[in-house]
């Protein structure tokens, strides 16, 4: 076995283990979001309505991260 074979089968774990990293990151990201909203309609119900809203789009953002390295993951392999 020479350097290239060891190297690209390297490069083939580390692809794999990117993308499980971004999905470990977006999980407790939206985990984040949710008890910070969660937590803040504790104090202020009245803003229930504004802050799922907010929410909604905190776990956006933080699940097309997730994506983008579901996508560099399939773009490198």
């Amino acid at each position: 076995m020479d350097a290239n074979t060891v190297l690209a089968e390297i490069n083939g774990n580390i692809a794999t283990v990117g993308y499980g990293l971004s999905a470990i990151g977006a999980g407790v990201g939206v985990g984040i979001v949710v008890g910070k909203t969660i937590e803040s309609v504790a104090r202020q119900p009245e803003l229930q309505g504004r802050l799922t809203v907010l929410m909604y789009i905190g776990i956006a953002f933080t699940e097309a991260l997730a994506f983008i390295g579901i996508a560099t993951y399939f773009i490198f392999v």
